[in-house]
């Protein structure tokens, strides 16, 4: 129902925009870009790797371009093509991202590295670079950058994650106060959301039952989720929100004390 009345109040804003999705050939990033779909908007999808299949809505189908978003000539190719294929861009949600578990006293500066470069560095080159067109071609845009609330507690297993994730929530309030009022610039603190990339990591059906009993929804999130809020933080009903980061956690973590106390009986 949700989805039905974010379509209907946003489906003639987003008639002939233009939405690059990054990371979005798969996961969190496919779900959004089906959904800029439908709501009619031009969708560019960019990864490493081309979508199993055709990302198609009601006949509209999705550009793909092959980017590596640590690759900043890669990132240029992206906007040349989305330049000159629709003259302008509209929207950009940098959702590429992600970072295997990793002991934090023996990884390796190489992958310390590469996850920050991945999931802070790139959101922000790719930002830079989105401006520019934004305000070359309309002189406004709306950019959505996808967090984590690993970058908002500790996040054991993860610390670069979790630090890179923290930075992109202070870089979107940095670039919101630089580039308004011309460009909005938001995140979307993601919390436990359950894809197949996540359901190797959170384990089978019982496990994913368990974990979803300590949030107060009592359920994970779906990558759905998160595409409805970047549905509504794109269109002009938000058009006064910038510089936020909308946290979706399904309530959050239960915190562990209450587990020795009986504060808060199951």
């Amino acid at each position: 129902m949700f989805l039905e009345v974010i379509m209907t109040n946003t489906e003639n804003n987003y008639d002939n925009q233009v939405v690059i999705v990054t990371g979005g050939s798969k996961g969190i990033g496919r779900v959004i870009a089906e959904n800029f779909l439908k709501v009619g908007a031009n969708v560019i999808v960019c990864a490493r790797n081309a979508p199993e299949s055709n990302l198609t809505c009601d006949g509209n189908q999705a550009d793909f371009v092959a980017c590596d978003v640590k690759d900043s000539d890669q990132i240029k190719n992206v906007l040349d093509f989305c330049e000159e294929k629709f003259g302008k861009l509209d929207v950009l949600i940098n959702n590429a991202g992600g970072a295997p578990p990793a002991d934090s006293s023996s990884v390796s500066e190489r992958f310390t590295r590469s996850v920050i470069d991945l999931n802070l560095v790139a959101p922000i080159v790719f930002a830079q670079a989105a401006s520019n067109l934004m305000h070359k071609s309309i002189g406004k845009g709306v950019i959505i950058n996808i967090s984590s609330v690993s970058g908002m507690r500790a996040n054991p297993l993860g610390v670069a994650y979790g630090a890179a994730k923290a930075g992109v929530i202070n870089a979107t309030e940095t670039l919101a106060l630089e580039w308004g009022p011309a460009i909005r610039v938001l995140s979307i603190s993601a919390g436990l959301v359950l894809t197949e990339e996540s359901r190797s990591f959170y384990g089978d059906d019982t496990s994913v039952a368990k974990i979803a009993a300590t949030l107060p929804m009592q359920r994970l999130g779906q990558p759905q989720d998160i595409a409805n809020a970047c549905l509504f933080a794109a269109s002009d009903k938000a058009s006064w929100m910038s510089g936020s980061n909308i946290v979706l956690h399904g309530g959050g973590d239960k915190p562990t004390y209450l587990d020795a106390t009986e504060i808060i009986k199951d």
